[in-house]
């Protein structure tokens, strides 16, 4: 009975993270990361994504991204950002250049990337988000 137990453990969390198949036999990855925001750009950062731009949207899409959402949360007075979206294409890499080449949406992050402060790690990379580690899914 304990191994039984040991076995389902074992074999649901390694089905909980990371990638899931989908009823198309797709694989979705899914991500999370963090960032902070600096002061006085709160309203300005929800005023633009209040109004994301459709050019900035479709591109997403088009980039096999799916179920992009973005939360805030106040912590000691800070105010930072969590991202999760699933992606489901093949080349990560290559559609994430695709993205980046796109006019639309270097315009995009040059109104949203002033609003951001970058945590230590994201920083030392040139980075503004900073990777999470998956922990728990489920369906």
């Amino acid at each position: 009975m304990i191994r039984k137990l040991l076995i389902f453990s074992i074999l649901l969390i390694a089905f909980s993270c990371g990638t899931t198949p989908v009823e198309n036999k797709a694989v979705v990855t899914r991500f999370g990361s963090v960032t902070g925001l600096k002061p006085g750009k709160l309203e300005y950062y929800k005023q633009l994504h209040a109004a994301a731009w459709p050019a900035v949207l479709k591109k997403i899409k088009e980039c096999n991204i799916q179920n992009y959402s973005i939360y805030l949360k106040e912590i000691e007075g800070k105010p930072f950002l969590f991202s999760y979206f699933e992606y489901t294409g093949k080349d990560f890499d290559a559609d994430m250049k695709k993205m980046a080449a796109d006019s639309t949406t270097q315009r995009w992050w040059k109104e949203t990337d002033p609003c951001q402060q970058p945590l230590p790690d994201a920083a030392a990379k040139g980075a503004t988000w900073s990777s999470m580690e998956a922990i728990f899914h489920t369906n």
